[in-house]
């Protein structure tokens, strides 16, 4: 099966060298690719691609970040993940609250940007090393929540969903979760919106972070 894929690039050349390595990579279906924010708001929702590389900075208008924080609520199948060239904090953690799953800097090479979507379509929340750094110190520093407000946040949750996201917190990937509990990938991905709703958060680092009592 296929995975599909949508890009949002403003830069013309960059826009086709990601076309070029998805279309020719075995195991992607290049659905669209688009070069504003406004094209891809009209359009994604229609498409419903499984996967979305999405560009930072798009120019006039609204930015890659605004476009996810617009389309996740509404698209929450759609796994979202920023490819930028921009590393700082403010980006990466206003990326992440708006709902990407993942986060590559445009210099990761080809073989690794197809690792990423086949990770991020799997249940991971791949992350540049650099990015992934940024995000576990950030993590480190954030004080630890009382246990009564930890609990009852888990308390919500139904005993599965509980076990999904302690598998997640593990690094887990759905297919993984899907075999050690005997259920299907979509019925692991189903539980996931559903700790995503409950819980209030946008993807799987925010879940986790709520798990741990953070």
């Amino acid at each position: 099966m296929e995975i599909t894929v949508c890009i949002v690039e403003d830069n013309h050349d960059i826009r086709s060298a990601l076309e070029q390595i998805i279309s020719m990579s075995d195991g992607f279906n290049l659905v669209a690719s688009f070069a504003t924010a406004d094209e891809a708001l009209l359009k994604i929702p229609l498409l419903k691609p499984e996967v979305v590389l999405m560009d930072v900075n798009l120019g006039e208008g609204r930015n890659g970040i605004e476009c996810v924080r617009i389309l996740k609520p509404e698209n929450p199948d759609i796994l979202f993940m920023m490819c930028t060239v921009y590393e700082d904090d403010e980006n990466i953690f206003e990326a992440l609250s708006a709902g990407a799953s993942g986060y590559l800097i445009k210099k990761t090479q080809p073989a690794k940007l197809l690792d990423a979507i086949r990770e991020l379509y799997e249940g991971g929340a791949p992350m540049s090393s650099q990015i992934a750094r940024k995000v576990v110190a950030a993590f480190q520093q954030k004080p630890v929540s009382s246990p009564t407000s930890h609990n009852a946040a888990l308390n919500v949750l139904s005993q599965r969903e509980k076990e999904i996201l302690e598998n997640l917190a593990k690094g887990m990937l759905y297919k993984e979760i899907a075999a050690q509990l005997f259920i299907s990938q979509e019925t692991v991905r189903k539980h996931v919106y559903h700790i995503y709703e409950k819980l209030h958060v946008n993807n799987r680092v925010e879940a986790i972070n709520r798990f741990f009592g953070r």
